[in-house]
């Protein structure tokens, strides 16, 4: 089969599509014919860092596809599936056209749009998920959530609104701004200096943009950036889990029509290296995806 690899670290350059041995499932694993992935911050850095697992590597988080074997009985041949799977961690990456996980990280896909635009849902969304349940956002309350345009902030602020809280937002450029009020944002800025201060009773800032100044006194601080935190008491930082349990409640807000998932862009695996100009040039609005 065929897998997109990395031998060294660097630029879109060092890329490139190769024959590997076809996966095997172990005890307890699925292998799932892949139909889509898609493109994280986590995989360029990846690929232009010296992070992640050892060399060579396959890079890829998200996964949507289609079960081919199963060693679990939850999962049989012909299922519609979507994962997450921790790349850097495990070593497991997902921009291959077969990939063989453990049955614990799959989940259902959604049934009311296409399985390939599925694969923009894992990562992001339980990013978000996970980063608004750390700050324990809950009806009533006033959240602020930065970078509400990216991938990760689009899917916070429509979960955040789903709880019933008040949902403000801060893009980095002024053509963003209508694209965060389709989702739900009502106040929405471009400029932090314009925001309300001692205002939010939770921030949420996936951009790494100190917004200190407009959190309410005792109000919670959570961060998925990989910047510092700011100087804020009781301010977290949010780290995404493999979690099968989130990923199907966001599958089922997909298909009870809670939540919108945004494709930019489709490009097939093989055009790997301009998928990966076309993200890091920056100013995109929704996911680009990789079809298998």
């Amino acid at each position: 089969m065929r897998a997109i690899r990395i031998t060294r670290h660097g630029g879109p350059e060092v890329l490139s599509v190769r024959e590997v041995p076809e996966p095997t499932p172990g005890v307890g694993e699925v292998l799932i014919r892949t139909v889509a992935s898609s493109l994280n911050p986590v995989d360029w850095k990846t690929r232009a860092w010296d992070v992640g697992p050892e060399l060579p590597a396959t890079l890829g988080w998200d996964l949507a596809g289609v079960v081919t074997a199963s060693n679990h009985p939850r999962h049989r041949p012909g299922d519609q599936v979507i994962a997450m799977s921790a790349q850097i961690a495990t070593g497991r990456g997902t921009w291959a056209e077969q990939v063989c996980l453990p049955a614990g990280l799959l989940a259902a896909a959604p049934t009311t749009l296409a399985l390939q635009d599925a694969a923009a849902l894992p990562l992001a969304g339980v990013t978000a998920l996970q980063a608004l349940n750390r700050a324990a956002v809950t009806d009533g309350d006033n959240v602020l959530i930065t970078g509400a345009a990216g991938a990760v902030g689009g899917i916070a602020v429509q979960l955040a609104r789903h709880t019933g809280a008040t949902v403000d937002a801060l893009v980095s450029r002024p053509e963003h701004l209508d694209a965060a009020r389709e989702l739900g944002a009502t106040g929405v800025w471009h400029l932090p200096a314009d925001l309300p201060r001692r205002t939010y009773t939770a921030v949420l800032d996936t951009a790494g943009i100190d917004t200190g100044p407009a959190l309410a006194p005792g109000g919670r601080y959570v961060s998925i950036a990989d910047q510092p935190l700011p100087d804020i008491p009781g301010a977290a930082k949010s780290y995404v889990q493999e979690n099968r349990d989130h990923l199907a409640r966001l599958a089922a807000l997909v298909d009870g029509g809670e939540l919108r998932l945004r494709i930019a862009h489709r490009y097939p695996f093989h055009e790997v290296r301009s998928a990966h100009e076309r993200f890091e040039a920056g100013g995109v609005l929704g996911k680009i995806l990789l079809t298998f």
